[in-house]
C-alpha cells in the first residue's frame, strides 16, 4: 500500500511505499522525518480534516490507496537566552498600554450610546436637563417605527440623551432629516417591556395614532396609517404608512388601494388593496402626544391596535393549546417563566415537561433540547483519540488473536472509485469496456464494474441471477477449454475468521450465489437434480467472465499476469456431483456467446493491438516499482563495489518502461502502436458540435494512444462537475461547460443561476436545451451509459 503526503502549502509532496492498513501513526511520523526534515513531535498530520493522533492506525482513519495526507510542521521552539536588555520589559509594558488605549479609542465609534433611564436633575418647571429642546419627553405614549421593517408599533419613551457632536457631523454629511431634533430616544415596545430598549432618533417617533377615519373622510392622496400583510395580503399584518391612490365607497362595494412604504429605506409598494379598509388611522403630528402622567393616558394606552398574530396556528389565543408558540410537549401557555427555548430549533419546553424534569433553570447561556443536543462524549476534539466504532468492533480482524499483518494486500486497500455508468445489477457487457481488457489487481476489476466483489468469485443476487464470475483455479476439478468451461459453485468451506480459502469440509447447497448462477440457465430451478437448457442455452441470462492469472497452472487460456475480461458466457446446465474432496459440489457448464473474438485467438490479439489494450495498473503503482528498482540497483552496485575480487555479484533484472523498451529495440522488433480509428459518423458529429470544438480538439490528440486512453479522455473532459459522472442529456452553456440537464435544473431550483464551473451568470430564464449532437456522440462512444441513469 502507498500514500501521498503533502505539505499544507502544496510546495512539498512525497510518496510512501510499503505501508499497511495497520501502520501506526507514530510509525508514519518516523518515516516522514527524512522527507520533511522535522522530528515527530513537530509533525501535525491531517486526513479529511481530522488531526491524526498517535496510537491509531491508517485503518482507523479509513486512509485509502494513493490518498493524500497533509502535514503541517510546527516551528522549532526558540532557544532560551540567559541575558536580556533591561529596557525590554519596560518597553513592552509601555507598548501594551499604548495599544490598549488605542483599541479602546478605536472601538468607541462601535459602541451604542448609553442613555440614562433613571431620574435626572430637574429644573423648577419640572423639565429634565436632557429634555431641553427635544420634541418628546420621558414617559410619552408614542408610536415607534422598527427601522428594519418600516412598520409602526405602540411604544413608550424610557430615556432621552443629546446626540454627540461626532454623530451630528456624520448626519449632516448624509443630509440630516428635517424631523430630527438632535436627540436620541430609548423606547420600549408594548408587550416587550423585558427586552433591551431600542435607541432611535425622532424620525422614527410620532404621537400614538388614535383617530380612526371612515371612508367618507379620506380622499386620494391622503397619507394614513394602514394595516397590510406583505406576504399574505388577505390576512392581518403590520401597520405601515400608506398613501391612498384609489377608493370605492358604495353601498355594496367598499375598497381602498394605497401605496405602502416598507423596509429600512421605506420602499414604495404600489397598488396594495387593503383588506382592513375600515381600520384607517390619521397620522398625528409632534406636540399632540400624551404622557403617561396625563389623565387620559390610561384610556389611550388601553386602546391597542390589532397587529399580525405572532403565531399563525393559534392566532395568539391564550385559551388554546399550541405546540408551536408554547411548550412543544404539553402546548400549555402558563408558566412562561419556566419555559426554556432551544438555541438550535427554537422550540419551547417547560422545565417540568422535560424527561427527566429540571428543578431549576440552567445557568448556562446556551441550552439545547434533547433532540438537538449532541452527546459531548461522542465528539472527537482536535488531539483526542477516536471513539470505538461498533462496525469495526464486529470485524473479524478486531477479534482475531493472530499478529499477522493483513493490511498489505490490495484486496484490503479498498476501491478508490466506483462504477456509476451502469447499476450494480446490470446484466451483459459494460459500455466502454472491451473484451481483452486487463487489470493488475482484482480491486481494479471492481472499480470499473466488470466484477464488483473484491474476493468472492460470483457476483449476483439469489432472486435475480449472477452478473459476473471470476475463474481463478480455486477448484482442482474445474475444466477450462476456452470457448466453454465447467465452474464449481461456492460454499462448503470453513472460512471463519479472516480466511480467504480452505479445504472443502461439507456439501454445497443450491442457495445464495449458487442459486443466482443457476438462475442464469434457461431451465427451471431444481435444487436436487439441477437443470439443463439444451438447445435453448442462448436464451439464458448473460454472465461476464473474468479469468485470473492464478488459473494459469490449470488452464492455458488464463492470462499470464493480472485479470482479463473474456466477454459474455451463458450457463448451459448445472448439476450436483461428488468432487475430488469427497463432498457434494454444484457444477456449471458455461459456453461463450460473444460477438467479439476471444482474447487468446489471432483475431482477438489483433483487435487488442488495434485498440491499444494493455495491462492497467493502479495510479502510482509503476512509480513505486521504479523507485524500488532504483533503490535496489543502488544497493547492488554498492555491494558489487565492496565485494570486488571476492566473487561474482548477483545480477538483478531491471524494470524497463515501455518507452525505453521501444527505443532500445531493433526496428524489426519495435511494437507498432495502432491508434484508435473514430467512426466516420462520429467524426461528422464532432465537426457539427461547434460548441465543444475546443474540447474536441484536445481530446482528438489522444486517438494515437489507443481506444482506452481516448475514451478515458472523453469521460474526463465531458464529465459533469456536479455529479462527477459522464454528462447525462448534456447541456452546453455559452461559457463552454457541459452539465447533466438534471444537475443544472437542481442548481436552478436552489436559486443558483450561474455556471457551476466558472460562475458566469446564466440568467433566471436560461433555456436548458440538451446538446443532441454531443449526446449522440457519447452514446456511440460509450454505448448504454444512459441506462443506469
Amino acid at each position: 500500500m502507498w500514500i501521498q503526503v503533502r505539505s499544507m502549502d502544496g510546495k512539498r509532496q512525497t510518496r510512501l511505499d510499503g505501508l499497511s492498513k495497520l501502520t501506526k501513526i507514530e510509525d508514519l511520523r518516523e518515516k516522514l522525518v527524512e522527507h520533511f526534515e522535522a522530528e515527530p513531535a513537530r509533525q501535525m498530520l491531517f486526513y479529511r480534516g481530522k488531526l491524526m493522533v498517535d496510537g491509531h492506525s491508517l485503518f482507523d482513519y479509513n486512509v485509502g490507496l494513493n490518498e493524500i495526507i497533509q502535514i503541517m510542521v510546527r516551528p522549532a521552539p526558540p532557544k532560551a537566552s540567559t541575558s536580556q536588555p533591561a529596557t525590554t520589559n519596560g518597553a513592552t509594558e509601555a507598548a501594551t498600554t499604548t495599544s490598549d488605549e488605542e483599541d479602546s479609542l478605536s472601538d468607541k465609534e462601535n459602541k451604542e450610546p448609553v442613555i440614562p433611564v433613571e431620574k435626572s436633575k430637574k429644573k423648577e418647571n419640572g423639565e429634565d436637563d436632557e429634555e431641553v429642546g427635544s420634541l418628546y419627553k420621558k414617559g410619552d405614549i408614542i408610536d415607534g417605527r422598527d427601522p428594519s421593517l418600516g412598520a409602526w408599533f405602540e411604544a413608550k419613551i424610557k430615556g432621552i440623551a443629546k446626540k454627540e457632536k461626532e454623530m451630528e457631523t456624520d448626519e449632516n454629511e448624509n443630509k440630516k432629516d428635517a424631523d430630527d431634533d438632535g436627540f436620541l430616544y430609548s423606547i420600549v415596545f408594548g408587550g416587550y417591556e423585558e427586552d433591551k430598549p431600542l435607541i432611535v432618533s425622532s424620525v422614527h417617533l410620532r404621537p400614538r395614532a388614535h383617530r380612526k377615519l371612515g371612508l367618507d373622510k379620506i380622499k386620494i392622496g391622503d397619507k394614513l396609517m394602514v394595516n397590510y400583510n406583505i406576504d399574505d395580503p388577505d390576512t392581518r399584518g403590520y401597520w405601515y404608512d400608506g398613501t391612498v391612490t384609489a377608493k370605492e365607497n358604495k353601498r355594496c362595494s367598499k375598497s381602498v388601494t394605497a401605496t405602502i412604504y416598507i423596509g429600512k429605506d421605506l420602499i414604495p409598494v404600489k397598488d396594495c388593496k387593503l383588506k382592513f379598509h375600515n381600520e384607517l388611522f390619521a397620522i398625528e403630528t409632534a406636540g399632540s402626544q400624551v404622557n403617561e402622567n396625563d389623565p387620559q393616558a390610561k384610556e389611550m394606552d388601553a386602546a391597542k391596535r390589532e397587529n399580525k398574530p405572532e403565531c399563525d396556528h393559534c392566532k395568539d389565543n391564550p385559551r388554546r393549546k399550541c405546540v408551536h408558540c408554547s411548550c412543544c410537549k404539553c402546548g400549555k401557555k402558563e408558566d412562561p417563566e419556566l419555559q426554556l427555548m432551544c438555541d438550535d430549533c427554537d422550540s419551547a419546553y417547560h422545565t417540568y415537561c422535560l424527561n427527566p424534569p429540571l428543578d431549576a433553570l440552567p445557568e448556562e447561556d446556551e441550552w439545547y433540547c434533547p433532540d438537538c443536543k449532541v452527546d459531548s462524549s461522542e465528539v472527537v476534539r482536535a488531539g483526542e483519540k477516536l471513539k470505538a466504532s461498533s462496525k469495526k468492533a464486529k470485524m473479524a480482524s478486531a477479534t482475531s488473536k493472530s499478529s499477522r499483518d493483513w493490511g498489505k494486500g490490495m484486496a484490503c486497500a479498498g476501491r478508490t472509485k466506483q462504477c456509476q455508468i451502469v447499476p450494480p445489477n446490470h446484466f451483459g457487457p459494460l459500455p466502454g469496456i472491451h473484451v481483452g481488457s486487463m487489470w493488475k489487481f482484482r480491486v481494479q476489476v471492481s472499480e470499473v464494474g466488470i466484477h464488483r466483489p473484491h474476493v468472492a468469485g460470483i457476483h449476483g443476487r439469489e432472486e435475480e441471477g449472477a452478473y459476473s464470475i471470476v475463474l481463478s483455479g480455486g477448484y482442482e476439478d474445474d475444466v477450462d477449454d476456452g470457448e466453454q468451461f465447467t465452474y464449481t459453485g461456492s460454499g462448503g468451506r470453513d472460512l471463519s475468521g479472516n480466511k480467504r480459502t480452505a479445504e472443502q469440509s461439507c456439501d454445497q447447497v443450491l442457495t445464495r450465489m449458487n442459486k443466482a448462477l443457476a438462475k442464469n440457465c434457461s431451465a427451471p430451478i431444481d435444487s436436487k437434480k439441477g437443470g439443463d437448457s439444451g438447445k435453448d442455452w442462448r436464451k439464458g441470462k448473460p454472465v461476464r467472465v473474468v479469468r485470473n492469472c492464478k488459473g494459469r497452472k490449470h488452464s492455458k487460456y488464463a492470462p499470464e499476469e493480472g485479470n482479463r475480461y473474456d466477454g459474455i458466457y451463458k450457463v448451459v446446465k448445472y448439476w450436483p456431483e461428488k468432487g475430488q474432496s469427497g463432498f457434494i459440489v454444484w457444477r456449471y457448464l458455461l459456453k461463450r456467446d460473444d460477438t467479439n473474438p476471444a482474447p487468446w485467438t489471432k483475431e482477438g490479439k489483433k483487435l487488442a493491438e488495434e485498440l491499444g489494450l494493455k495491462l492497467q495498473f493502479p495510479d502510482g503503482y509503476l512509480e513505486g516499482l521504479k523507485a524500488k528498482e532504483a533503490l535496489s540497483s543502488q544497493d547492488s552496485s554498492e555491494n558489487e563495489t565492496s565485494s570486488k575480487g571476492k566473487g561474482k555479484g548477483r545480477k538483478r533484472k531491471r524494470i524497463v518502461s515501455e518507452d525505453e523498451e521501444e527505443e532500445g529495440a531493433s526496428p524489426a522488433k519495435k511494437i507498432i502502436k495502432a491508434g484508435y480509428e473514430i467512426p466516420k459518423k462520429v467524426e461528422k458529429q464532432i465537426l457539427d458540435d461547434k460548441a465543444n470544438g475546443k474540447i474536441w480538439k484536445e481530446v482528438l490528440e489522444f486517438t494515437k494512444d489507443g481506444s482506452q486512453t481516448f475514451l478515458a479522455k472523453v469521460e474526463e473532459n465531458f464529465a459533469c462537475i456536479c455529479c462527477q459522472d459522464l454528462a447525462f442529456m448534456p447541456v452546453t452553456t455559452e461559457c463552454g461547460h457541459n452539465f447533466c440537464k438534471t444537475c443544472l435544473q437542481r442548481s436552478f431550483k436552489a436559486e443558483v443561476y450561474s455556471c457551476p464551473a466558472c460562475r458566469e451568470d446564466l440568467g433566471k430564464d436560461y433555456k436548458m436545451a440538451a446538446n443532441k449532437t454531443l449526446r449522440d456522440i457519447l452514446n456511440t462512444l460509450v454505448p448504454g451509459y444512459e441506462n443506469g441513469r
